[in-house]
């Protein structure tokens, strides 16, 4: 393999490693932010036990998300400089802001709430978790606005043999990557409550703490079904953008061949690229295409006939990747209304099945998430910032094919390490159960 492909194959392995803890760490954040606010409004100590018992598990993937997101940023110098040099003036600007402002934000308050029991009010408390909760969401909105820049490029002018900012303002409100912000964060919420779900179900197998476990997943079922709905609509707004702007990686989503004119929607379809035809095209659902993408029956859909092959995506692992990813949020928005009806009953600890069934629905989200990055970014290709620079122009031209196979293999080791002691600190602790001597805490912070 050469230097571009293996770059690709180190920055795809960085990023998606590093995606395993940025949604839970968005969506556990808020949850435990919202549990704190519910003991601090109410008094009930539960809800203080259910702040310290999951706040646990977020901080725990909080700090491994840090470490994993830290690489990332300097591969844009030593394995992308060319696309540092081209499009720096533009795609810095974001990533400088989110390290000065909302790192700096949810480092700080993060400390605050880790360290502040037993030493601040209450309210002062609550306030450092909402602030760090803001913080991290904000620092999502940053990156995922510079990496909607690359797959719709606005506000900018090529001058100088390179891309240079031109309007600040309109990048920050690229339409693209506020729909995409949305339904990232709404799936961060969805897997937090889906992890939520999981744990408590598997405490709720074995009787322990019913009562506590029973809240928590009360709460996570709302909490998810609402979230996985939201990932839907979203989804669906998303998937009109794409159409408009990207309509390469859109055809390939949905493995259209032919330019078209109300098309329609076959569930079942096996591509065969060799042919540039599907070779299976079975259960069609008239003219369901056409109002995915433009929310217009007889809208026109440009085939991947339509488009030099070069300039084409890799069809078939974009198109598995988004069945994939459509199918298990499918699974989600079922599982969480199903939760919803059982928590409320009275006998939720002896649906064994469904308790059965959430612990190892955990991966699913977790899952979901991976295929959505592998449609949105091999969905772009061969370009990295659509339509203006390829990917193969992009890579660094002084480093070696050893050089990179190197640094690819640490990255794999030093990944794999951190991921195995993540793993084993979610299990232990969330196995642990909560604590249930609180009473320091609670006499403490109950003077203010």
């Amino acid at each position: 393999m050469d230097v571009l492909t293996l770059s690709q194959l180190q920055f795809a392995a960085t990023g998606m490693f590093h995606w395993i803890f940025v949604p839970l760490t968005l969506g556990l954040s808020i949850l435990t932010a919202w549990m704190e606010t519910k003991y601090v409004t109410t008094g009930d100590e539960m809800w203080l036990r259910m702040t310290k018992f999951w706040g646990k598990l977020f901080l725990i993937n909080f700090a491994l998300g840090v470490v994993t997101g830290i690489t990332m940023e300097f591969q844009f110098g030593m394995n992308w400089s060319e696309y540092s040099r081209y499009v720096g003036d533009i795609f810095g600007a974001p990533l400088a802001i989110e390290a000065t402002f909302a790192f700096f934000l949810e480092s700080v308050f993060i400390g605050v709430w880790i360290f502040g029991w037993n030493k601040v009010s209450k309210k002062a408390h609550l306030t450092a978790i909402w602030l760090a909760s803001v913080a991290t969401n904000i620092s999502a909105l940053i990156i995922l606005l510079a990496n909607a820049w690359m797959q719709k490029p606005v506000g900018y002018v090529l001058r100088n043999n390179r891309a240079e900012m031109e309007n600040f303002l309109t990048v920050l409100l690229n339409p693209y990557g506020w729909i995409k912000f949305t339904h990232t964060l709404l799936s961060g919420y969805a897997l937090a409550a889906f992890l939520i779900m999981g744990v408590s179900a598997w405490h709720l197998l074995r009787n322990n703490e019913n009562d506590f476990f029973k809240r928590s997943f009360k709460l996570a079922a709302v909490w998810a079904f609402v979230a996985s709905l939201g990932v839907a609509l979203t989804g669906d707004f998303h998937a009109v953008e794409i159409a408009k702007t990207q309509p390469t990686k859109f055809a390939a989503m949905e493995s259209q061949w032919e330019t078209k004119r109300g098309v329609g929607m076959n569930l079942l379809i096996l591509p065969n690229v060799a042919q540039e035809c599907n070779s299976v095209e079975a259960l069609c659902v008239p003219n369901a295409l056409s109002m995915l993408a433009f929310h217009d029956p007889n809208a026109e859909i440009k085939g991947l006939k339509d488009f030099p092959k070069e300039l084409r995506p890799m069809v078939t692992p974009t198109f598995l990747s988004f069945r994939l990813m459509v199918g298990l949020g499918s699974f989600m928005i079922l599982a969480s209304l199903v939760a919803i009806f059982l928590s409320r009953r009275q006998n939720l600890e002896q649906q064994r099945w469904f308790l059965t069934l959430m612990v190892f629905a955990i991966p699913a989200p977790y899952l979901a998430e991976q295929f959505g990055w592998l449609v949105a970014e091999l969905g772009r290709q061969p370009w990295i910032v659509y339509g203006v620079l390829k990917t193969a122009d992009a890579v660094s031209k002084s480093i070696s094919t050893t050089q990179v196979a190197l640094s690819l293999l640490g990255f794999t080791v030093l990944y794999g390490l951190l991921g195995a002691i993540d793993i084993f600190l979610l299990i232990k602790y969330a196995k642990k159960g909560p604590d249930k001597n609180i009473s320091t805490i609670i006499n403490v912070q109950g003077r203010a």
